[in-house]
C-alpha cells in the first residue's frame, strides 16, 4: 500500500458511487483515513466497508450538501472522530439536461443549491478547521513554508463553455472554477491549496442519466448519445473513475504543493483551455 497520505484525514463528498467512491478508495489506498460523505447513507456505508476490507480506515457520514447545517455537522463528526481535517475533495453534485426555454425555477434552484452553494460552504467549513490546526505564529505571520491543507473541487467540461441543454448545470460548474480561484487566493496565506478537476465523459450513473435526458431531447437512444460524444473526444474513448481519482490524489499530495487555483481538464482532449 502506498503510504503518501499516512496520518492524513480526508473528507470525500459524493463518496457513495462513481467518481466520489473512486477518490475515497484511492485516498484510503494511499493511507488516508476517509470520511465517506454522501446523501445516500447506504452507499456511503458500502464505500466505507470496501475501505475496511482493504485494510484502511473509514467512516460513512450521511449528509445533505444543500443544507449548511448538515455540512457543518458532517465536518464536526469527522473532527470528533479523528481530531483534524487535512484533505477535502468536493465531488458531490447533481446534473440535469433540459432545453433552455423549458427550465423552471424548480429545475434551477436544486442544482445551484448543491453544486454551487453547497460546495462553497463545505469548502468554508473544512478550511476553517484546517486554519484552526495551524500554529498561532504561522497564522499571525500570514504566510507558511509548508502546506496545511488540500482542497480539490469538482467542476466539469460543461463549466468550460456554454451548454444549450445544460444551462443550470453548466452555470454551476463554471462557478466552481471561479470559486476555486477565489478560495485559492483567500487561503494562500495559510498555504492551503485549492484546485479543481473538470472531468469529461466518465461512464458513471450521473453520465448515464445525462445521456438518457439528452436522448429525450434529441430523439436518440442513450447509447447513441454516448457513441456520438465519444466521437468528439480526441482520444476516442471514455475515461475511467480510477483515472480521475489518481489526478485528485496527485492534487492532494506533496507533489502538488506549488499548485493552487488551477483547474485541470481530465477529458481526453475535449477542452484544451
Amino acid at each position: 500500500m502506498n503510504k503518501k497520505f499516512i496520518d492524513k484525514i480526508a473528507i470525500v463528498t459524493g463518496a457513495g458511487r462513481g467518481i466520489g467512491q473512486a477518490v475515497a478508495l484511492e485516498l484510503a489506498r494511499c493511507g488516508a483515513k476517509v470520511a465517506a460523505a454522501d446523501r445516500d447513507e447506504s452507499s456511503a456505508r458500502q464505500t466505507a466497508e470496501q475501505i475496511h476490507k482493504r485494510g484502511g480506515q473509514a467512516m460513512a457520514i450521511p449528509f445533505d450538501l444543500a443544507e449548511v447545517a448538515s455540512i457543518q455537522a458532517m465536518v464536526e463528526k469527522t473532527v470528533r472522530q479523528w481530531q483534524r481535517i487535512d484533505i477535502l475533495v468536493n465531488v458531490a453534485g447533481i446534473i440535469q439536461a433540459k432545453p433552455l426555454l423549458e427550465i423552471t425555477e424548480g429545475d434551477w434552484d436544486p442544482i445551484i443549491a448543491v453544486n454551487q452553494k453547497g460546495l462553497v460552504f463545505c469548502l468554508q467549513a473544512a478550511a476553517q478547521q484546517m486554519i484552526r490546526q495551524i500554529p498561532p505564529e504561522v497564522r499571525a505571520a500570514g504566510r507558511a513554508e509548508r502546506c496545511y491543507g488540500k482542497i480539490v473541487n469538482f467542476s466539469s467540461v460543461s463549466g468550460r463553455r456554454g451548454r444549450s441543454h445544460q444551462v443550470p448545470y453548466a452555470a454551476s460548474k463554471a462557478a466552481v472554477i471561479n470559486i476555486t480561484q477565489s478560495a485559492a487566493l483567500a487561503l494562500a496565506r495559510y498555504h492551503i491549496n485549492v484546485n479543481c478537476i473538470a472531468p469529461g465523459m466518465i461512464l458513471t450513473p450521473m453520465w448515464e442519466q445525462n445521456a438518457a435526458e439528452m436522448g429525450k431531447i434529441s430523439g436518440l437512444s442513450p447509447q447513441e448519445e454516448i457513441r456520438q460524444f465519444i466521437e468528439k473526444i480526441p482520444l476516442k474513448r471514455t475515461g475511467t473513475v480510477e483515472e480521475i481519482a489518481r489526478v485528485a490524489a496527485f492534487l492532494c499530495s506533496e507533489d502538488a504543493d506549488y499548485i493552487t487555483g488551477q483547474t485541470i481538464n481530465v477529458d481526453g482532449g475535449v477542452e484544451m483551455n
